[in-house]
């Protein structure tokens, strides 16, 4: 899992690596990778993986994408917490 350790370093950084704005773009290509991997490995720990690689993300519910979204925000928020914590 190093690229846990990508997730990390932004914050630590103070958001070096992700850009906190309106438009919720990333700024370097590896850290939208690092989210990108980030975002399916929640999918399949919600058992979403095989409805997403048959019909995409385009079909997913609203209710599938928020439970995906809201999990990355509780792992991440309590990745930094772990963090600081040490």
């Amino acid at each position: 899992m190093v690229w846990w350790k990508t997730i990390l370093q932004a914050f630590a950084c103070g958001g070096g690596a992700l850009k906190l704005a309106r438009r919720r773009k990333l700024l370097t290509p590896e850290a939208e990778q690092v989210m990108d991997r980030f975002k399916h490995e929640v999918a399949e720990e919600l058992g979403l993986a095989d409805k997403i690689a048959q019909q995409g993300w385009g079909e997913m519910t609203t209710r599938e994408c928020g439970k995906v979204g809201g999990t990355m925000v509780k792992k991440m928020i309590k990745m930094v917490q772990d963090h600081l914590d040490r």
